[in-house]
């Protein structure tokens, strides 16, 4: 395995192109320098050997600790959409576990999510609207997106210590693609996540929290023609308990006050929703 090193002297990063070489008599991996790079802020792509400019892992590592080089960057995650709408349109789960490895590991699950697979999907979402995309492929997109999900939540499942978060979808809402990425997201952060998305009746949302006590309630709306929903399901809940309610999602982007009786948390990133919960 090769990657970047990074090594600190007198306060200042210098990268070297390693790899890791297993010693059977020893029974141990060792380090090898291929190639001192520089200071590691001021490198790029064109300062590693030809056969590792497009390892993935080390692209992404260096444009996470580059200082100087945003097109490299700009490049890298036009590179990254690019590719994980096709693993997405043509149905392949593996190739996107890859990918989503290779970014990562340098950038951490939230940007990956903010700046990947939500914007693809967005996108997807778009090209389906405009009749770009044939229904059966918007389909295998968003089959794929909900499996990849699962898997993250199976690698990221941890015992919670924080507060109880319902997540939940007003009648007619089916879209739950949004609600398996923020479930994923907060379980990594430790939350303890009741998802109950997609819609289920408002009767049954009501006596899930008289049993289950949560701290937040999170609700996320898709479609626009859900939102009229979604404000009679803040109304209710509302009605019968304290408890503190967030409405989010694709249909608010860009809207501001709609009337819910509710913190509209509309264009939030995940870290800026983080710290919301944590001062409820």
């Amino acid at each position: 395995m090769v990657y970047i090193r990074a090594k600190k002297v007198k306060g200042t990063q210098y990268g070297y192109l390693v790899e890791s070489r297993w010693d059977p008599k020893k029974k141990t991996s060792r380090q090898i320098t291929l190639k001192y790079l520089g200071k590691l802020a001021d490198i790029t792509v064109e300062d590693l050997p030809e056969p590792y400019r497009k390892d993935q892992k080390i692209t992404a590592f260096l444009t996470s600790h580059s200082s100087i080089n945003i097109k490299e960057k700009e490049r890298l995650l036009k590179k990254l959409r690019s590719e994980t709408f096709d693993n997405l349109t043509n149905g392949d789960l593996v190739a996107l576990l890859k990918t989503y490895d290779a970014y990562a590991g340098s950038f951490g699950i939230v940007e990956f999510f903010e700046n990947i697979l939500k914007y693809v999907m967005y996108q997807i979402g778009d090209l389906w609207e405009k009749k770009q995309l044939a229904v059966a492929t918007e389909h295998v997109a968003s089959n794929v997106a909900h499996s990849f999900v699962k898997i993250l939540n199976e690698k990221l499942a941890t015992s919670p210590t924080r507060q109880k978060i319902l997540i939940c979808t007003p009648a007619g809402e089916s879209h739950t693609l949004g609600c398996n990425m923020l479930e994923t997201y907060l379980c990594s952060r430790r939350f303890n996540v009741f998802n109950i998305s997609p819609s289920v009746p408002t009767e049954e949302i009501i006596s899930f929290i008289k049993g289950n006590c949560p701290d937040v309630i999170l609700v996320s709306i898709t479609l626009d023609d859900n939102i009229p929903a979604g404000k009679r399901l803040v109304g209710k809940i509302k009605e019968r308990f304290k408890v503190p309610v967030f409405v989010g999602g694709r249909a608010l982007s860009g809207k501001t006050n709609l009337g819910f009786d509710a913190t509209e948390a509309q264009n939030l990133s995940m870290s800026e929703l983080i710290r919301m919960l944590t001062t409820v």
